[in-house]
């Protein structure tokens, strides 16, 4: 297990950097940034989607709703397919930790697949779609967004500083302890000479560790310390690529949200894609390796020589900062303690849960007002809850709605009908039930 512990080290203080810069882009870019450079049927909104996705720290789950909110508010079919693409195979946490943990050479090359098999899927899919596209919705909602323009810079700041620790933390942070987990008993249990049955059949390893990556649930960074103990084992780089790439882009969870929303021919195309790039990417990084042209085992030879030597007190301070981090977020998460305290009103504003009134504070106003309960399930992240507020939001007749992640309730005040809360909630991949 002194690999495993060796893994944690050597990664724990990449991870922190990553967060927090994670956590800069989250506060300091306004969302509504994006989605105007994604409205149009062109090529070009292909490439902006997937250049938008790629350092953005969204997972497996998070990326679904984000992605069907911006198709809800204009983005074109190829734009939306380029973003799913791209943005859960990244993000500037994963990258960082993939330079740490695998070296320079995945690092580089991890992006580069992403972006190129995002931007073919994107174009594929706005060549197969015959369907007409939505006319721009980005600016008919802008009063419903978090106003980023009146916060000031230390707001901002302490906003970053809680989404990296804590909400990042809350959201990443069990499948990164699955995914070292998982590494742990590869390297306890799987016998060394398991791929040697693939020497000379490049193609077989990829094919069964897309078998195994497609269906499951991988957050980008979850999936970097497998992908590096089943390399210790044999996997060939290639083959570690394809896990790094196919198990984080897709799960059968957003395989049913993206039939759904967008449609079987989207479903089909989005995989072929993923599954034609990962492949051929796979099979140009085990050509670089084996032809010597670049070695992409060396970071894992010096981490195993590193590994026998001990590591330094500044990785264990940062291990023992980020296990500090993830008991925090996770058992507040668990127990349900950190509720939000305040509801998102069209104003743009936050209110305390307790007053959440909005402006509105005579009875005859509160007599005209339903507050009404709802669960919502699907939700997995903080990026599901806040594009699940959101959704709530742009529902004509709301005036505000609060979403708690850890007890899946809905708190919405205003005129709007059922019918027409549950279609949006269904519109970004969610499920509207009564309690």
């Amino acid at each position: 297990m002194n690999e495993i512990i060796h893994l944690i080290n050597e990664m724990s203080p990449y991870l922190l950097l990553g967060f927090l810069l994670a956590g800069l882009m989250h506060s300091f870019i306004p969302g509504r940034y994006y989605t105007k450079f994604l409205a149009k049927k062109s090529f070009r909104s292909v490439i902006n989607a997937a250049l938008f996705g790629i350092p953005l720290p969204l997972c497996s789950c998070g990326v679904i709703p984000t992605a069907m909110s911006l198709r809800k508010e204009g983005a074109s079919k190829g734009a939306v397919a380029s973003f799913l693409i791209a943005t859960p195979q990244t993000g500037v946490d994963s990258i960082i930790a993939t330079f740490s943990l695998m070296g320079l050479p995945f690092a580089i090359v991890r992006p580069i697949a992403a972006l190129l098999t995002a931007v073919f899927g994107g174009a594929m899919v706005n060549i197969t779609d015959t369907s007409k596209e939505m006319a721009g919705k980005a600016e008919s909602h802008e009063h419903n967004g978090h106003s980023h323009e009146h916060k000031g810079f230390m707001h901002k700041l302490r906003e970053a500083i809680e989404y990296a620790y804590v909400e990042m933390m809350e959201d990443i942070g069990k499948w990164l302890v699955v995914g070292l987990i998982i590494a742990g008993l590869i390297t306890v249990f799987v016998p060394a000479e398991m791929f040697a049955i693939f020497n000379g059949n490049t193609l077989a390893s990829m094919l069964l560790v897309l078998c195994i990556a497609l269906p499951m649930y991988l957050c980008a960074t979850g999936s970097i310390p497998i992908a590096v103990a089943l390399m210790m084992k044999g996997l060939t780089p290639g083959a570690a690529l394809v896990l790094l790439m196919a198990g984080p882009a897709c799960n059968f969870a957003s395989m049913l949200v993206i039939r759904k929303v967008l449609g079987m021919r989207t479903l089909a195309t989005y995989l072929a894609s993923i599954i034609i790039g990962s492949i051929a990417f796979g099979y140009m990084i085990d050509y670089l390796q084996f032809s010597g042209t670049v070695n992409f085992l060396e970071h894992l030879t010096l981490q195993q020589a590193c590994c026998d030597e001990g590591d330094g007190w500044f990785a264990w301070t940062c291990t023992i900062l980020m296990i500090l981090m993830l008991i925090n977020a996770m058992v507040l998460q668990k127990l349900g303690l950190r509720k939000a305290h305040h509801c998102h009103c069209h104003d743009g504003h936050h209110h305390d849960e307790d007053s959440c009134s909005c402006g509105c504070e005579s009875d005859e106003c509160h007599s005209e007002q339903n507050v009404v309960k709802y669960i919502v399930e699907g939700m997995n992240c903080n990026h599901c809850r806040t594009n699940a507020e959101k959704a709530l939001l742009q529902v004509e007749g709301v005036t505000s709605a609060s979403v708690d992640l850890a007890s899946k309730e809905a708190v919405v005040t205003g005129t709007a009908s059922e019918e027409q809360l549950r279609e949006a909630i269904e519109s970004i991949g969610f499920e509207l039930k009564k309690p």
